[in-house]
């Protein structure tokens, strides 16, 4: 007999996936390497020549997703970007390099920290869309008065 809190495995799978499958998200190139990314979350790149606080636009879009639809590109989807602002650089973890030879006396050691930057996510643009941009006031010149 089954009550209300038993749940099929089977259904629970489908279940996760259909929770997954909330929100909308795209998978990006950059660096050489593929980030699944969804608007709000926080990714570390390979270090970006971007100042802290700039905006980027991210226009290798491989899939976009949502609980709707999926576009895939061959091997990019036209038009698609993600937009992001740079929150800064910051070292990874540190690698030892370390060459033995035996017999020889040969030994060197070496370390490497690499750089990345830290991006958070702003939104996806599919396609077609217009992405959502902010309206900015042009700062008024003076006029008039003596010169």
């Amino acid at each position: 007999m089954e009550t209300e809190f038993d749940i099929q495995l089977s259904n629970l799978v489908n279940y996760l996936s259909l929770l997954k499958m909330t929100q909308t998200y795209a998978i990006v190139e950059t660096g050489g390497k593929q980030y699944k990314v969804a608007p709000g979350q926080k990714i570390d790149v390979d270090r970006l020549e971007t100042a802290e606080g700039e905006d980027i636009e991210l226009s290798k879009v491989l899939i976009i997703a949502d609980e709707k639809d999926t576009i895939i590109g061959s091997p990019t989807i036209d038009g698609a970007k993600v937009t992001a602002t740079c929150l800064g650089e910051e070292k990874g973890d540190k690698v030892i390099v370390f060459k033995y030879k035996p017999k020889v006396r040969y030994r060197r050691k070496k370390g490497h920290r690499q750089l990345y930057s830290r991006l958070e996510i702003k939104e996806i643009v599919k396609p077609g869309e217009a992405a959502t941009t902010k309206t900015t006031r042009k700062k008024k010149t003076a006029t008039g008065g003596k010169s």
